[in-house]
C-alpha cells in the first residue's frame, strides 16, 4: 500500500470518503512547505530597519554611559563614612540614644512596666538582633587593655567594629573581636520618670560581627565565654 492510499485509508476512518479526499488535498498535498522560516520579516521595509538599528545604538550608549557604583577604594578616598568635625559631639546624638531606650525596651517587652525583670536566656536572642546605632557601650574586658573603660554612642555599626562618639567628643573605633561590651536598658513609666535601676547587660562582641541588617535573620547561639 502506498503512502497516499494509506493516508487516504486513516482519515476515512473518521471522515467521510469525500471530506477525506478533500483533507488530504488541502491539509497534506496541498500544503505549502516553508523554505525559510528565520527570512525577514516582508512587512518591514527599510525605514523601519534603519529606525530599529537607530534605537539599539542609542540604548547601547545610554547602558554605556550608567555610571558605575563605587568601590570600597573609592568610598575610602572620598571619605563617605566619616564623620566631619564639626558633628563629632556628643550632644547631637543624645536624642538618638532616646529612641534607641524606647525601641530597645520595646523588643524586649518593657513597654508601660509589662515585666520587671528579663532572664539572659530570654534576652539573648533579641539583644544578638537588635540594632545598636544610638547605644550607650562600654568595654568592661578586652584583650587590649588600653580600651577597657571606653564609652560612647554608638553612630556606626559596622560588621568587625563599633563606631563611638565620648563624652569628650571624640570618634574612637572600638573593634568587636575579643571584647566584652556593657548595655544599660532604663526602666521608665508612662510620664517618662525612672522607677528603678536599669538594667545591665554584658555581650560579647563575637556575637554582634555581623552588619545590623544582617543580624537581624540569625539565629542566636550560645558560646563559651573567652579567655579575655
Amino acid at each position: 500500500m502506498s503512502t497516499e492510499a494509506l493516508a487516504v485509508t486513516l482519515l476515512q476512518r473518521a471522515h467521510s470518503p469525500d471530506t477525506a479526499s478533500t483533507l488530504y488535498r488541502d491539509k497534506i498535498k496541498l500544503r505549502p512547505l516553508l523554505l525559510r522560516p528565520s527570512s525577514p520579516d516582508p512587512t518591514q521595509n527599510a525605514r523601519s530597519a534603519r529606525q530599529h538599528a537607530r534605537r539599539s545604538k542609542q540604548r547601547a550608549v545610554r547602558k554605556s554611559n550608567k555610571p558605575r557604583p563605587l568601590s570600597a577604594k573609592q568610598k575610602r578616598s572620598l571619605c563617605i563614612y566619616e564623620i566631619p568635625k564639626s558633628q563629632q559631639k556628643y550632644s547631637i546624638y543624645e536624642p538618638i540614644h532616646v529612641m534607641w531606650c524606647a525601641y530597645i525596651r520595646d523588643i524586649l517587652g518593657l513597654v508601660d512596666g509589662k515585666r520587671s525583670h528579663i532572664e539572659a536566656q530570654d534576652a539573648g536572642p533579641f539583644l544578638a538582633s537588635a540594632d545598636y546605632h544610638g547605644a550607650i557601650v562600654e568595654i568592661v574586658r578586652s584583650r587590649c587593655a588600653s580600651r577597657v573603660g571606653m564609652t560612647g554612642i554608638v553612630v556606626r555599626d559596622t560588621k568587625f567594629t563599633f563606631e563611638i562618639v565620648t563624652r569628650t567628643d571624640e570618634v574612637k573605633v572600638l573593634p568587636k573581636e575579643h571584647s566584652v561590651f556593657r548595655v544599660e536598658v532604663p526602666f521608665k513609666d508612662k510620664e517618662g520618670e525612672v522607677k528603678r535601676m536599669p538594667l545591665v547587660f554584658e555581650v560579647l562582641g563575637e556575637q554582634f560581627q555581623h552588619r545590623a541588617t544582617d543580624r537581624a535573620n540569625r539565629k542566636f547561639r550560645w558560646h563559651a565565654d573567652p579567655d579575655l
